[in-house]
């Protein structure tokens, strides 16, 4: 076995660390961690939750732990245990999710607190990272969050569950501020005091801000010079129990589920209705994407500028699990609620602006990854794209195209002319002789020149072609 890694976004918690490798994901626990895992393992709960798929699959590594040449170096004091668990396909963080995404992560970690509490435990942490999307199914990830219970002390995660979760749904919610760049900008979240100043006035008239906003940022205010083991000393005197914790769950519980967001009108969320193509064409794209994904066998696909995810069904359908990535939130909402509806286990949606990608966060930059460091494609679907790069966000043509050779795999890429209906409204809103790259013939020479081009067509729109290539060398 390769030496495996350890993950840098697991260093918070010292009784339990991530290691990865090649061969599988792993987790070592010092005496307290492995106390408190027998605790969860034993439980109805961890039986339960990881039969429905709630709850990632997790055992002994066994005889694996011997090749785990990182493990010793994971924790401060020697590993007492190390556990294999079932790997996620892909990575994703709250800040590339959609509304809805980051209200079913809530709301999964809220039934596990509610569940774990039956069983004399509790999660001492309560933030999303511990949830990922397995497809549009929810995923909690992080058994060493639990935690035998101890009477009288509170629930340590709620301060962490309202600033990372709580609060980007309320202000999404009510305000219609998208909560990705709010989450991407401040990994902890948004302290009770910014919260309060952004639900201010008439907001705080809805349902749960006066109680989890208003006053928690004056507690909040109120408990700041003190000491922790002052506060939990308050906390014992007013004999906080676990019925106050599974009261204050079940009230948190009721609020987020009725939290909505109604997107706007939005150009892509209607894009295949009003699109300019006709029947023929998008018949002819399909096969086109379905011929290339039957020749390549993906195992993974990006599909770069989704929109209502109709090419990432077709990968999908060959078996390849498929990164629906779009920057239109509305549109990527919609798409996860249908992939939810339909249980489609295979596609992952993600709000993700191609122009400026999530770029590696917290800790020396490691702690969250880049999109491309989190695992490459086998195949790129490039569809409807490449004209708002080059001419929406000013990227030159070439760059485009340098960008998609570097990602080293197979891509479908179309290329409308400057002809094109969707073209000539962008380039509309531009100065007189703006973009004088994006033309077909350049395309085609630079696509030579980074791809080999395995074949080409026009669409009978006759502004549209379509290119299948793959990597040089």
């Amino acid at each position: 076995m390769s030496r495996a890694g350890v993950e840098p976004g697991s260093f918070r918690d010292p009784d339990s660390r991530v290691l990865v490798s090649d061969e599988g994901v792993f987790r070592v626990l010092s005496e307290a961690g492995l106390a408190d895992w027998q605790a969860l393992a034993e439980s109805e709960l961890f039986e339960r939750a990881v039969a429905d798929g709630s709850l990632i699959a997790t055992r002994p590594a066994n005889g694996d732990s011997d090749a785990l040449r990182g493990a010793e170096t994971a924790l401060a004091d020697p590993p007492a245990a190390v556990l294999r668990h079932d790997r996620i396909p892909f990575v994703s963080y709250p800040y590339e999710w959609t509304f809805g995404m980051l209200r079913d992560a809530a709301l999964l970690e809220l039934d596990l607190l509610l569940a774990s509490l039956d069983e004399g435990l509790i999660l001492k942490d309560a933030t999303p990272y511990n949830v990922q999307f397995d497809g549009a199914r929810a995923v909690f990830i992080d058994v060493g969050s639990f935690e035998r219970l101890r009477e009288g002390e509170p629930w340590a995660g709620y301060r962490q569950f309202c600033m990372q979760a709580l609060y980007p749904l309320m202000i999404q919610a009510h305000r219609d501020i998208a909560l990705q760049p709010l989450l991407r900008g401040r990994l902890e979240g948004i302290p009770p005091t910014e919260a309060a100043r952004m639900l201010s006035g008439r907001h705080r008239l809805h349902r749960g801000v006066l109680t989890h906003v208003v006053l928690h940022a004056r507690l909040e205010r109120r408990y700041e010079k003190s000491a922790g083991d002052e506060v939990r000393g308050e906390l014992r005197k007013a004999r906080f129990g676990t019925e106050l914790i599974r009261a204050n769950a079940r009230r948190l519980r009721k609020l987020v589920s009725r939290l909505e967001w109604k997107p706007g009108a939005s150009a892509w969320a209607a894009y295949r209705t009003t699109s300019t193509y006709t029947d023929d064409d998008a018949s002819r794209k399909s096969k086109f994407v379905r011929a290339a994904v039957d020749r390549v066998g993906p195992s993974l696909t990006w599909d770069l500028g989704a929109n209502d995810g109709v090419h990432s069904r077709i990968a999908a359908e060959s078996g390849s699990y498929v990164l629906a990535l779009d920057s239109d939130h509305a549109t990527v909402e919609a798409l996860y609620r249908s992939l939810r509806e339909s249980g489609e286990p295979r596609v992952l949606p993600m709000v993700a602006d191609l122009a400026d990608p999530s770029p590696g966060l917290g800790w020396r930059n490691a702690e969250r990854r880049p999109l491309a460091d989190r695992g490459r494609p086998d195949l790129i679907l490039c569809l409807a794209l490449v004209h708002h790069l080059s001419i929406a966000a000013n990227v030159p043509l070439a760059e485009v195209v340098a960008w998609l050779a570097d990602l080293g795999a197979p891509a479908v890429i179309e290329f409308p002319t400057r002809e094109d209906p969707m073209v000539r409204r962008l380039l509309a809103a531009k100065r007189e002789g703006s973009h004088p790259d994006y033309d077909r013939e350049r395309f085609e020479r630079l696509l030579e020149e980074r791809f080999e081009v395995v074949r080409r067509e026009e669409l009978g729109s006759r502004t549209r072609h379509m290119y299948e290539v793959g990597p040089r060398g």
